[in-house]
């Protein structure tokens, strides 16, 4: 058999790290950006004996945010469990996490159903060096000995951070739904606020359960990979997953059910260990822990927490369509941007979706009014911006910086007007934009009006151009009239010259073949 005779079935769990001022069960501080290790830490999270902790209500109510967002059906009744296991990273000797009653139950996202969404604690980060190259401080005495080839390091600064985790249902049947499915959750737990998901940082972890079968109605052996760090790597590892479970199986061996790690390097997975079952981990309520009944909990009523919901971005992406009758392409960059510098709008020092909104406000009625200042945002504005930062990067010992502004919106969208109703073409429209991005002039009218820009359609004044050109270009005029399409765009080209580009350059073309017919 080969891969078509198998049917692939993945199940995703994705934690992300919460935004909050402080961990999930004490008071130490959530910062994901410290550089010194062990210094947010505290006799709670360090799992000193004696310690109580305390439940987090600002991360709770994350995840209850979460659950409203993708449709799910929040818990009443609600507790922690301790999963016991033992590791260097679980100062505790287990983790405070919900086992029989999550937060959230069912939702979907993406297309793709949800099975629960709850909350834990996050572990310490490990890091695993090799003796010979650790420098562990300047001292020598910190040093590690030579009786070791290697060394593994523990920075309990992230131990106890409020983490959500999401588990999808097996019914992902491949690698790109998987893919998509992770990059609609960062999008999603980025526009609610409750995480910065940056895959990069770590504050977002995605982990695949992955099987083969060639029964529709039954799932193979589950295996399980760790350490995917990207969404390329998410999809890779589904893909390599899938062919490796494919020539086992081919060649008459099993599949073993274990943990497996991405290798982003060889673009392969390796294995780590034999994968635990629930029971393995010995589930029991926390009795530290007071139990929770959320519908007792005015801020957590259903009605409250849908009014702190943004407009999510697979709404955004029906009413662009819909009512603004964008391009799927446009629709994408606006809904991806959040507000946060993307290439290439890392250029500019405002989202631009921020800057779509403010323009589009000035002519809300009009499909093709905001199409085309979608163009011109979506196109010219990066390109433009890119042209001012090179000439400020020529200049020597230039105070003003090298972020790029947008212009003003209410000027944008009055120059999109004169475009649109034909009182300047595109052309000057595009060096318009750039003096008002220069600061020159910013009102585009006035910047028409001192260089005479408005789009001459006067076909007497035209004329007069046209004969002009053709008079000084009697080569060019003899190519076209022997078949050379090329000449006649090389004569208007000449006119737009002449004009300064303000001629209406169709205009310009019927009267080139007007008076070149004859």
């Amino acid at each position: 058999m080969s891969k078509e005779n198998y049917i692939l079935t993945v199940g995703l769990e994705v934690h992300a790290e919460l935004k909050t001022r402080t961990k999930m069960f004490c008071d130490s501080k959530n910062d994901p950006d410290e550089t010194k290790p062990n210094v947010n830490v505290c006799p709670v999270c360090m799992g000193h004996p004696g310690t109580l902790p305390v439940i987090n209500k600002e991360a709770v109510k994350h995840v209850l945010r979460v659950g409203m967002a993708v449709g799910g059906v929040l818990a009443d009744f609600t507790e922690f469990d301790r999963k016991n296991y033992f590791y260097p990273d679980i100062p505790k000797g287990y983790q405070l996490s919900q086992y029989k009653y999550p937060l959230v139950s069912g939702g979907v996202i993406a297309g793709v159903k949800l099975t629960r969404v709850h909350l834990e604690e996050d572990t310490a980060t490990s890091q695993h060096l090799a003796s010979d190259n650790l420098q562990l401080a300047k001292d020598s005495e910190s040093k590690v000995k030579g009786q070791r080839s290697d060394v593994s390091l523990v920075d309990f600064n992230r131990a106890g951070v409020p983490l959500m985790e999401l588990v999808t249902e097996p019914v992902i049947h491949d690698a790109k739904t998987a893919g998509n499915f992770a990059r609609e959750l960062q999008l999603l737990l980025r526009y609610l606020g409750v995480s910065d998901a940056n895959m990069e940082k770590g504050e977002m972890r995605v982990e695949a359960n992955i099987s083969i079968s060639d029964d529709l109605s039954k799932l193979g052996t589950k295996v399980e990979v760790k350490n995917l760090n990207s969404f390329r790597a998410v999809e890779r590892a589904i893909e390599y997953e899938f062919r490796r479970h494919t020539e086992l199986l081919e060649s008459g061996e099993k599949v073993t059910q274990e943990t497996r790690g991405w290798d982003e390097k060889k673009q392969e997975t390796c294995s780590q260990r034999a994968k635990e079952d629930a029971h393995d981990y010995r589930y029991f309520p926390d009795p530290d822990l007071p139990k929770l009944m959320i519908s007792e909990i005015p801020e957590f009523a259903p009605k409250v927490l849908k009014k702190t919901l943004p407009e999510l971005p697979w709404e955004r992406r029906k009413r662009y369509k819909s009512i603004y009758g964008l391009k799927e392409s446009d629709i994408e960059i606006y809904v991806q941007d959040n507000d946060r510098p993307l290439p290439p709008y890392s250029l500019m020092v405002k989202g631009v979706r921020g800057f779509f909104e403010d323009v589009v406000s000035f002519f809300p009625e009009n499909k093709k009014l905001i199409q085309l200042a979608s163009n011109y945002i979506v196109s010219d504005l990066p390109a433009i911006a890119r042209i001012l930062l090179d000439e400020r990067a020529k200049i020597q010992n230039f105070t003003g910086g090298l972020s790029v502004g947008f212009p003003d919106p209410k000027n944008f969208a009055k120059l999109i007007q004169l475009n649109f109703h034909d009182k300047v073409n595109s052309r000057v429209a595009k060096d318009i934009l750039i003096g008002m991005m220069r600061s020159q002039i910013t009102d585009p009218e006035e910047y028409v009006i001192k260089h005479n820009l408005f789009q001459k359609s006067d076909e007497d004044e035209l004329k007069t151009v046209v004969q002009t050109i053709i008079d000084g270009n009697g080569k060019v005029v003899a190519d076209y009239k022997s078949g050379k399409e090329a000449a006649l765009q090389f004569l208007v080209g000449q006119g737009m010259k002449v004009t300064k580009g303000s001629a209406n350059p169709e205009m310009l073309k019927s009267i080139i073949k007007e008076i070149l017919s004859k």
